[in-house]
């Protein structure tokens, strides 16, 4: 008999991080499945080029049908919190109560997930960025705030004693110390230590969703594999894990898989100054925009840059216009627009299995988009930028949907209870779940989801949160 697990998790993310410690630490015997490679701080890629091509799907180069918006998503054990900037923002009252009231689920509240964050922030280093940590991108983002009149915070980072001196920006490929909080060296580490088995390079193609047992098929390094547990937890993001129910054939029982795709469009515009600015050097993102008029429009500012080849991406043209923009790199200041997005698209398959994103921007997003855009003009000007270049790239960040929660079958993809409708051993935690786009960095709040949801799972074990399930009683033998 093929080895059986309490639990197999799909996808080490920021969801299936939390989700691995929770149930491992209540004694559950737990596979965790990663499509991408695992790496340590000494062989993490040394430069963006590199990054890229290990540490996302596709290079980094998921694409809508139709090209007009580009995706980043994680391909790595620690998902996209290895390439994200671990920025851990709550939810606001506007966001949960927007999502209560599509889905009349009654935990979306403030009051009803304060505990979950609580407790996930205990097992995080959490650093509010000081005035020292500013770089001179930042400087000039909180001077023209403040003469234009406007609202910024610094951010609140997931670090621990950092030490970065001048290369913060490398953690968009892993960060060489780990510092940064992503679920590598936070909720896997402690999992691991719980007993988590972890298989990397393990690419799924199929989920049988049986009675008693789920199974996984897939393929490791060439060979054909199959993995069984009594319960499966798809925690691939928006995109994985809609693509893997879509692949297994989910979707004539589930009429809203792949509807409800958002993202927050994000807009990088780039001023020339006459001094050297050096964005690329220390905390590369320390302030926020904070400003109520903003959350109201639909859209906030971001203090951010990128690396030299991910400028050179964003710059249109070639030649020798282009090479005379390159050269004044540390003469580059940056601010983001980064949109609420209000326009739904759709996730598909092809004959072949591969993605077919259909997302367009809505006069609503443009509305959005625009009105941040002239700020950021408005921005620049006051600060007297020599010239500015708004990036004809769309960058859709922070992906969700797809496997939308909700009590109607017909109208979402998983329960309040966090299982798939109509399929009890089989679950989703992660941003695939998210109602709509809450315009606010989603890290956080994925874990906290996640937190809730493995007391779900434990609750159906008959296994209360309160209780851990020693080791010489295995938790199969609580109601599994």
């Amino acid at each position: 008999m093929a080895d059986i697990y309490d639990f197999v998790i799909i996808g080490s993310g920021p969801s299936g991080g939390v989700l691995a410690y929770n149930l491992c630490k209540a004694g559950a015997r737990v596979l965790m499945l990663e499509a991408g490679k695992e790496f340590t701080p000494n062989t993490f890629p040394s430069n963006e080029m590199s990054a890229n091509a290990s540490l996302m799907w596709s290079g980094g180069m998921d694409t809508t049908t139709d090209a007009g918006l580009l995706f980043l998503r994680g391909k790595v054990l620690g998902g996209g919190s290895i390439i994200n900037q671990c920025l851990l923002d709550r939810f606001d009252d506007n966001a949960l109560d927007d999502w209560r009231a599509r889905t009349g689920v009654d935990f979306f509240s403030t009051d009803a997930m304060a505990r979950h964050y609580d407790e996930v922030e205990s097992h995080l280093s959490l650093h509010t960025m000081e005035r020292c940590d500013w770089n001179r991108n930042a400087e000039l983002y909180v001077e023209g705030f403040e003469k234009c009149g406007m609202e910024w915070a610094p951010l609140r980072r997931g670090q621990s004693d950092c030490g970065s001196g001048n290369d913060c920006i490398v953690c968009l490929g892993g960060c060489p110390r780990e510092s940064k909080q992503s679920s590598l060296v936070t909720f896997i580490k402690k999992a691991r230590q719980h007993g988590l088995t972890v298989e990397t390079q393990f690419n799924v193609s199929q989920i049988i969703h049986g009675t008693n047992l789920v199974t996984v098929y897939g393929q490791q390094n060439g060979t054909a594999r199959q993995v069984h547990g009594r319960r499966c937890i798809v925690a691939g993001g928006a995109l994985g894990s809609t693509q893997m129910l879509l692949k297994s054939g989910f979707k004539s029982k589930l009429p809203a898989l792949g509807n409800n795709f958002n993202c927050h469009p994000q807009f990088m515009n780039i001023a020339l100054f006459d001094e050297i600015v050096d964005s690329h050097k220390g905390a590369f993102q320390s302030v926020k925009s904070q400003d109520a008029r903003f959350r109201q429009q639909g859209f906030k500012l971001e203090n951010v840059f990128a690396g030299p080849i991910a400028v050179s991406l964003l710059k249109p043209g070639f030649g020798i216009d282009h090479q005379r923009f390159m050269q004044k790199y540390r003469n580059m200041a940056c601010i983001e627009v980064a949109v609420r997005d209000a326009t739904a698209g759709t996730i598909d398959i092809d004959k072949t299995g591969r993605l077919k994103i259909k997302k367009t921007m809505a006069d609503a997003d443009w509305q959005r988009a625009n009105a941040g855009l002239q700020v950021v003009e408005t921005l620049f000007n006051t600060l007297g930028a020599r010239e500015v270049m708004k990036s004809p790239i769309k960058i859709g960040l922070h992906l969700m949907g797809g496997c939308t929660l909700g009590k109607d079958g017909q109208h979402s993809v998983v329960n309040e209870r966090f299982q798939v409708h109509d399929h009890p051993n089989l679950f989703i935690a992660d941003s695939s779940i998210f109602p709509s786009a809450p315009g606010i960095n989603p890290a956080l709040s994925i874990m906290a989801l996640a937190h809730k949801a493995s007391e779900h799972i434990l609750a159906e074990c008959g296994v209360s949160s309160s209780t851990q399930v020693q080791k010489e009683s295995p938790v199969v033998e609580v109601q599994l």
